[in-house]
């Protein structure tokens, strides 16, 4: 049986990447373990069993992963948050401050009704920004934002302070 520890195990460590002083969370070996990936999945899900999500959102790209698989999870619909021009049809957008400098994450317009019932998906919460920006997009089309999950929370970047006006934000694992 699967656990949190056989998980961090399946997290490989890359020192000074993509800058020098980072240590990066590599998920990709996580991604490939087929007992690893559900067991993931599961854990990211299963707070949220039984509360009525509707839509799961995810960020590009790695949100893309886990997103749909936990939408396939608690029986709901998947809604990408892209980068800018992915999106055919009309677009909300939203740009936001990253370490050095901004992004911009959009959504399609009639993607989340309003009042409809959300959970917000990343692979990873480091200093909030796009987790924040992501939600700042659901809450201007009206969708109501029971919670987040996440696999990995890097707790000393205090990225849960962007998002603490969420009631539930969950992390699997927290570094």
């Amino acid at each position: 049986m699967m656990n949190t520890m056989n998980l961090e195990e399946l997290i490989r460590d890359i020192p000074d990447y993509p800058k020098e002083g980072v240590l990066f969370k590599d998920i990709t070996p996580l991604l490939r373990d087929p007992s690893g990936l559900a067991m993931a999945v599961e854990l990211m899900a299963s707070p949220f069993r039984g509360k009525g999500i509707e839509v799961v959102c995810g960020a590009e790209s790695r949100g893309f992963i886990f997103g749909t698989a936990i939408a396939q999870a608690l029986s709901a619909g998947f809604v990408p948050i892209r980068k800018p021009n992915k999106l055919p049809s009309e677009t909300k957008a939203i740009t936001y401050d990253l370490e050095y400098g901004t992004d911009t994450l959009e959504i399609h317009t009639d993607a989340v009704q309003k009042g409809q019932k959300v959970l917000m998906v990343d692979d990873l919460l480091a200093t909030g920004g796009t987790m924040k920006a992501c939600c700042d997009l659901i809450d201007d089309l009206g969708g109501d934002i029971l919670g987040v999950t996440v696999l990995i929370e890097l707790g000393f970047l205090n990225g849960r302070e962007k998002i603490k006006s969420y009631d539930h934000v969950h992390a699997v694992l927290n570094y």
